[in-house]
């Protein structure tokens, strides 16, 4: 070790003595300007803020440890003069004789450049999270994470964690320009290290303790704190279905999704939620088996709140810890991929909870959200509602979107609430809310966040889909935005859910009355490209479960629900159907329990799981059944005005080639012998599928497998033959043999 020539101490002076007061005291908003090393007219001097520290050296290689000076009336600050221009380290000793060795964060420049500032002040900074957020690296030479957050209102920020004793005083972060984003690089953090932001409003308040909002990672609820998580590395070998994944989402494609609340969708004898990895097994197996096409996982970024399902979300970029770190998240994913099955996540941006640790006022004023109630408060869910005017809260947004399409391959978004977003007066009285600019209750802003989302993902993540859950008739949902729509690939069809589920739970006798409720969609049906929802909204909060809609004795329910399930698999649009319906689940779905899987020990309950396995296979596998779901060529009335036997028939037309399908219905307790069904040819026909069938618990009524159709014209049809529809029942007929 070369011994180097003792320096005096560097003088003092007031204004630095100020400064390191204000940074003891927690105030300072330039800790760059003050810590870590600085040249002056002797040489370059080192100050450090260590409160726990009694004394403190500078250590460089092939030198002599250089003492640090304690500053008087300063307790913890310490400066000191440094030979050279090198690296150095700081070597701390408290009042018991315990010593630790560290990097000194304020001798590392910044990790942000001038493009991130500049496309994050314009708002188009659309891979934000490789920006913000904590990101373990390797800077300047040495390992460790650097923090960035956006808080342009606070007049200090400070990462804060174990390992730093939750000091805001030890480490405030660097301001970068006008932005509003301050960063920190923090050397020796590693993934698993637990944080939070402390940080100090303008008003000189310190906020209680902010979870970071593009954190890869959380604590197990009820704890909050971000935790560091790696996302990068992750060998995805799922090239061939990304390639393909695009002719999987198309109108024309078999769509067919399967909604599932990860956490109560099948539990552990003990009690907790399958793991990512069990679900990688198990979940997507059972979803291929049952022919599926798609898994749509209600909300999977982190909540605090597990009665929520999700859908109050605070960590929008970690997936939820509890089911397992990100890594294992993406094992899912992959999972699914290789059977051939899509992923859709649930995407909340439309509101977030007012839980202290989120997003609720973050930097001492209304940031992400609007400071009037009458915009920024969501009075059915008491939660707040994004400021989508912001740019830097679009751009959150929007980003956050990209995100799990890229880092986790997430096939497609379902956008929730959408109608909550798009008008002003959503739920409101009138004086309860603010018109737009034009005196009105669009809210343009949403509106022009939700096209930039949908042309950034379309862009940037070939062959997704975005689906929106919108309950209005707002026009052009699915549209393109270049032709004034909203740009979604899909939009749920929850006219056709409420009329047809209003329309079972009657009484047959009483549904010649309500005939309507089943055709009516069809006036609108390729207005956009329509999915046909059964969602977990229409089993909780005392709506019952499927099977206790329908009416009857248990024999009936079964059958009515049967003919339901076949009726919405012929019907025009994709498929949605949540979890537990497809074996009818007697009780309403609780999110704290697992699937009343027992049930399937009942041959009823095993039938109609059959014949949901079977009517994805018919639907997959013919085309006239999908391929015309989103074309008013793919569809024809036999008839639609049958109200006085409640039976309903049409025609499923595929492309060329393709075989045609004939659809008839019996929504009545009454069997029908002898009716005289339409049909587009002669010759035979199929019946590809009863739901009368006893592989379903049905009494195995039908036609022996198929008919034979006459030259006979029916109802402006070329052919007919006679047929027998079994009471509440769906048949489906397929042409040839």
């Amino acid at each position: 070790m070369t011994r180097s020539s003792p320096r005096p101490a560097p003088e003092i002076d007031r204004p630095l003595a100020e400064a390191l007061a204000r940074v003891r005291d927690g105030t300072h908003d330039d800790p760059f300007s003050v810590l870590g090393p600085h040249d002056g007219p002797t040489g370059r001097t080192i100050r450090a803020f260590q409160p726990d520290a009694a004394q403190l050296r500078a250590l460089q290689d092939g030198t002599e440890a250089t003492p640090l000076q304690p500053v008087a009336g300063v307790p913890g600050a310490f400066v000191g003069a440094l030979p050279g221009d090198g690296a150095y380290r700081l070597e701390a000793r408290n009042s018991e004789g315990a010593t630790w060795v560290h990097d000194d964060p304020y001798r590392f420049g910044p990790v942000l450049g001038d493009i991130d500032e500049y496309l994050i002040g314009e708002g188009t900074h659309y891979r934000l999270w490789d920006a913000l957020g904590a990101h373990v690296m390797t800077h300047e030479g040495v390992p460790g994470t650097h923090f960035a957050v956006w808080a342009p209102n606070a007049r200090r920020v400070s990462v804060v964690g174990d390992f730093n004793a939750w000091d805001g005083r030890r480490h405030p972060m660097r301001r970068r320009g006008t932005t509003g984003v301050w960063e920190l690089f923090l050397p020796d953090i590693t993934e698993g290290a637990v944080y939070k932001y402390e940080i100090l409003g303008q008003d000189g308040v310190v906020q209680p303790l902010k979870a970071d909002p593009v954190g890869f990672g959380s604590q197990h609820a009820p704890e909050n704190a971000s935790v560091v998580r790696r996302i990068d590395g992750y060998g995805w070998s799922d090239g061939g279905w990304m390639e393909t994944r695009a002719d999987r989402n198309a109108r024309t494609a078999p769509i067919s999704i399967y909604e599932v609340h990860l956490a109560s969708w099948r539990r552990r004898d003990d009690g907790r939620p399958i793991s990512y990895v069990e679900a990688a097994r198990e979940l997507v197996d059972y979803v291929w088996e049952m022919g599926f096409t798609h898994i749509e996982l209600l909300p999977i970024s982190e909540h605090p709140f597990d009665a929520s399902w999700g859908y109050q979300p605070v960590g929008l970029f970690a997936p939820t810890i509890r089911h397992g770190p990100p890594h294992e998240f993406r094992d899912l994913i992959a999972a699914a991929h290789d059977k051939g099955l899509g992923v859709i996540l649930d995407w909340v941006p439309g509101h977030f909870p007012s839980d202290a640790h989120g997003l609720a006022r973050f930097d001492g004023t209304a940031l992400y959200e609007h400071a009037d109630p009458r915009e920024g408060f969501h009075q059915d869910w008491n939660t707040l509602i994004y400021n989508f005017g912001r740019a830097e809260v679009r751009n959150y947004l929007v980003a956050n979107a990209l995100y799990w399409l890229e880092e986790y391959h997430v096939d497609g978004l379902r956008v929730d609430a959408v109608a909550s977003m798009l008008y002003r007066d959503y739920s409101r009285e009138p004086g309860e809310w603010v018109p737009n600019r034009d005196g009105g209750r669009e809210n343009y802003e949403a509106i022009a966040m939700l096209q930039e989302m949908n042309v950034t993902t379309y862009g940037h993540a070939p062959g997704i889909m975005t689906v929106a859950e919108e309950s209005t008739s707002y026009p052009a949902v699915s549209a393109p935005v270049d032709r004034g729509g909203l740009g979604f690939g899909y939009k749920w069809n929850m006219g056709w859910m409420n009329d047809t589920l209003d329309y079972m739970a009657r009484d047959p006798v009483h549904r010649r009355h309500h005939h309507h409720q089943m055709t009516f969609a069809l006036t609108y049906a390729w207005s956009e490209n329509f999915i046909l929802p059964i969602s977990h909204d229409e089993v909780v909060h005392g709506k019952g479960s499927m099977i206790g809609k329908m009416p009857g004795t248990r024999e009936e329910q079964f059958a009515n629900l049967r003919a339901y399930y076949g009726f919405m698999w012929a019907h025009p649009g994709k498929k949605l159907l949540f979890m537990g319906q497809e074996f009818g689940q007697r009780a309403e779905w609780n999110h704290a329990v697992s699937l009343d899987w027992g049930a399937l020990e009942d041959p009823s309950h095993k039938g109609l799981q059959r014949l949901v396995r079977d009517l994805n296979t018919l639907y997959r596998g013919v085309p006239a059944l999908h391929a015309g779901d989103a074309d008013p060529g793919g569809f024809q009335w036999i008839d639609a005005d049958d109200a006085a036997r409640s039976v309903y028939a049409w025609i499923r037309r595929g492309g060329p080639g393709n075989p045609n399908a004939v659809v008839v219905c019996n929504f009545t307790p009454v069997e029908r012998v002898g009716y005289r069904l339409a049909l587009p040819v002669a010759g035979h026909w199929r019946e590809a599928l009863n739901t009368d069938a006893e592989i379903y618990g049905g009494q195995g009524r039908g036609n022996l497998g198929g008919l034979t159709a006459e030259d006979a014209p029916h109802r402006d049809q070329a052919a007919s033959a006679t047929v027998y529809l079994p009471p509440l029942s769906t048949l489906v007929f397929v042409q040839g043999d």
